[in-house]
């Protein structure tokens, strides 16, 4: 057995009342065991499997393979209501939707649709709020709540995949509302995933496994966010997964890095790198570098050359943001000509790099920004 991280130990959620129990946080064998302690056959852990996973099913109405005096204990005991809509928020002609979930203890937390040409990606949240005290961002400022299980975690991409089944977010570029599919997930939303690691692992697992066991996405489709926790990305490693890892890096530099992301306190830039190189060695799958480009704080042409010494020839694309600043905040986004000579520079080492397309500002985008204003 696997020692407690610790992120686990030191970013702990405070004791309380747990989630209910639902189909989702179970294995396939668990499940089985569930559905014979309700007393019905074990076989219907598959049925109920299959309706949540593969069917997308909305309620045990729908369950016509399933005994109808059946239908209600099985809801009640394996399908319980994890969160329900406090309001969802679009912009971009409805191709970003954001939602504001409450759960079950009135905790809340955010996930976001967002379709492109050629995809439908959702960034989803693995805490409630965040432990890990980034100065510029409104999720790490609210602090941490607790964890999500891994119910919660994975019932936020059933709702998006059901919504998006139901037509209800946009349409394609065929104008077809229902011919979108879910092809991209980000671990990107409230939280730092890798301090929630078992939970974040098996909402994984279940996003991933074939029918009936999961919903058959892709590894590839999936990425995980940190700021740099090396214990748990060396453990990442060591589940031979093929999702991709995103670092958020924010500086080179471990003087700034300290203040921006004080984890840096503990594991250096150079280790943080490092653990990441292993990862795309072992995994095959080149690391994402997250970097929110903040005006007059990390956005020098100095500080993109020493990024780019540091990641040349090694498997990485750096993801520039332009940050979509809080109300209040002191920190904004870099000036264009800034941005531009930071793109210039890490191309200059060779190091690919793209700035992200900045959606849903006027919709309170940034992550914990919605939940923030309640």
């Amino acid at each position: 057995m696997p020692k407690p991280l610790p992120g686990e130990l030191t970013f702990a959620a405070p004791r309380g009342a747990k989630p209910p129990r639902h189909l989702a946080d179970l294995t396939a064998a668990e499940r089985r065991e569930a559905v014979a302690e309700l007393g019905e056959k074990p076989f219907r852990a598959d049925q109920l499997s299959r309706q949540y996973f593969s069917r997308l099913s909305s309620g045990p109405d729908e369950w016509t393979d399933i005994p109808a005096a059946s239908r209600a204990k099985l809801a009640e005991g394996l399908l319980p209501e994890l969160m329900s809509v406090v309001r969802n928020v679009s912009c971009d002609d409805d191709s970003t939707r954001k939602t504001l979930w409450k759960l079950f203890d009135g905790v809340l937390v955010e996930s976001v649709l967002m379709r492109y040409p050629d995809r439908v990606t959702m960034c989803i949240s693995s805490q409630a709020g965040c432990g890990m005290n980034c100065p510029f961002c409104a999720t790490g400022q609210a602090g941490l709540t607790r964890n999500l299980s891994t119910a919660e975690i994975v019932e936020q991409i059933a709702a998006g995949m059901r919504s998006i089944k139901a037509g209800e977010f946009g349409a394609d570029a065929s104008g077809e509302a229902g011919a979108v599919r879910l092809s991209n997930i980000v671990f990107m939303g409230m939280g730092e995933p890798l301090a929630n690691y078992k939970r974040v692992i098996a909402a994984i697992r279940r996003l991933t496994d074939p029918a009936p066991g999961g919903f058959g996405l892709s590894q590839r489709g999936i990425t995980v966010s940190t700021v740099g926790l090396v214990p748990a990305i060396n453990r990442l490693a060591d589940e031979e997964l093929s999702v991709r890892l995103a670092v958020s890096l924010h500086a080179p530099d471990d003087e700034l890095r300290d203040t921006l992301v004080p984890v840096n306190t503990r594991w250096k830039v150079a280790e943080v790198l490092d653990a990441a190189w292993d990862y795309a060695e072992r995994s095959g799958r080149r690391i994402s570098i997250e970097y929110a480009l903040i005006k007059d704080i990390n956005d020098q042409a100095w500080r993109a050359d020493l990024l780019g010494r540091l990641l040349k020839n090694h498997r990485a694309h750096v993801n520039l943001i332009p940050l979509n600043p809080t109300p209040g905040s002191k920190w904004t986004a870099s000036r264009p000509e800034d941005e531009r000579e930071f793109v210039r520079q890490l191309k200059l080492h060779g190091v690919p790099v793209t700035v992200r397309d900045t959606r849903g500002q006027e919709i309170d985008g940034a992550c914990g920004q919605l939940a923030a204003a309640g």
